[in-house]
């Protein structure tokens, strides 16, 4: 181990990152955690720093945070220089970004370093490993951890965008429950497995549950197409295509406009306060240059069971980037903390001190 040279840097930080960071840091593994960058690319993508939950509102499922006196928390946790360019908290539990800077402060507290850049280029090749950051960091360590997460796909729609956020989501499991999606109409898009599992979730809460899909035959396995078909709060609505998300600044989402597929003079207006893309997640693994094994669906493939690891010793994976189940906030953390003991332990291993 030469001078200058890092024992673990963490790509990414959604919770998986942090989670790592905070785990390394009381490991007195000094971990330096490159957290994106500030660009108007990652803006578009959905890719900025803290990760998936700074794009969400209101978070309800993340153990410890119930309702309560949470402005007066975070005034006294997060550091006054982040913290006065947050907005007043409003509604339960904790928001999506008021999370992330909680965790992100907790990992600093323990002495984590951050850097706000992007990894652009590895060299997973040699060891130590090396990474190039956009802003042109040339960056040597040890071990490892990518959790670079997952982004949500959508249509790419201008009212899509628009809305995110109030009434726009991609996660059923994440935000069918708020109150806003309860015993009122709901859209999800999709003809996938994924679609599938949203509609019938989300059926528990919804009115209505309107499928909308392009053909007239789903993608999905059958069994998860014929569940769907068969539930009574469901109605699918084939060949058909959004056309707008619509909506008001004051209330969100109030409905979609969707257009058929094979008569594109005919369209439709359904109301809904709540639309759900259901057409898949991207790993953001492009940036490895197929250094690491992925899964068929593009995520970083984990060797062994029950362990981060992956294809290249040294290297290990946390949260959604290699987790195309689950999915959720509290699972990605857990697989940071153990991305960080795995890191943690092949370097006592090594005799790397």
């Amino acid at each position: 181990m030469t001078a200058g040279t890092e024992r673990v840097v963490i790509i990414g930080s959604g919770p998986a990152g942090w989670a790592a960071a905070i785990y390394a840091s009381r490991a007195n593994l000094h971990p330096l955690v490159i957290e994106g960058a500030v660009i108007e690319e990652n803006r578009v993508k959905g890719t900025l720093p803290l990760g998936q939950l700074a794009l969400t509102t209101e978070v309800e499922n993340y153990p410890g945070f119930a309702a309560g006196r949470v402005n007066e928390y975070l005034d006294s946790a997060i550091d006054k220089e982040r913290r006065k360019y947050m907005p007043p908290h409003s509604g339960h539990g904790i928001a999506g970004p008021e999370l992330m800077e909680l965790m992100r402060q907790q990992a600093v507290n323990f002495g984590t370093r951050v850097v706000t850049d992007d990894v652009v280029e590895v060299d997973f090749r040699r060891h130590p490993f090396r990474l190039k950051t956009l802003g042109g960091q040339q960056i040597e360590s040890l071990s490892v951890i990518v959790a670079t997460g997952a982004r949500a796909n959508y249509l790419g729609l201008p009212s899509e965008d628009q809305f995110k956020n109030r009434g726009v989501s991609a996660c059923a499991v994440c935000d069918g429950a708020l109150p806003r999606f309860r015993n009122k109409p709901l859209v999800v898009v999709g003809g996938g497995d994924t679609a599938m599992e949203e509609s019938t979730y989300l059926s528990k809460f919804a009115s209505r549950v309107y499928v909308i899909h392009r053909r007239d035959k789903f993608r999905a396995s059958p069994i998860m197409a014929d569940r769907t078909l068969a539930n009574p709060k469901i109605q699918v609505k084939w060949n058909s295509r959004i056309d707008e998300v619509l909506g008001t600044e004051n209330e969100g989402v109030t409905g979609v406009r969707i257009r058929n597929t094979t008569d594109e003079s005919q369209t439709e207006e359904l109301p809904a306060t709540g639309y759900f893309a259901a057409i898949g997640h991207t790993p953001n693994t492009d940036f490895l240059g197929g250094q690491l094994e992925l899964t068929p669906k593009g995520y970083i493939k984990w060797t062994t069971p029950a362990r981060t690891f992956t294809s290249v010793e040294g290297v290990f994976a946390a949260g959604d980037v290699a987790d195309d189940y689950y999915r959720q906030a509290v699972t990605a953390a857990g697989t940071g903390c153990m991305a960080a003991l795995d890191a943690e332990r092949w370097l006592a291993a090594k005799g790397f001190h």
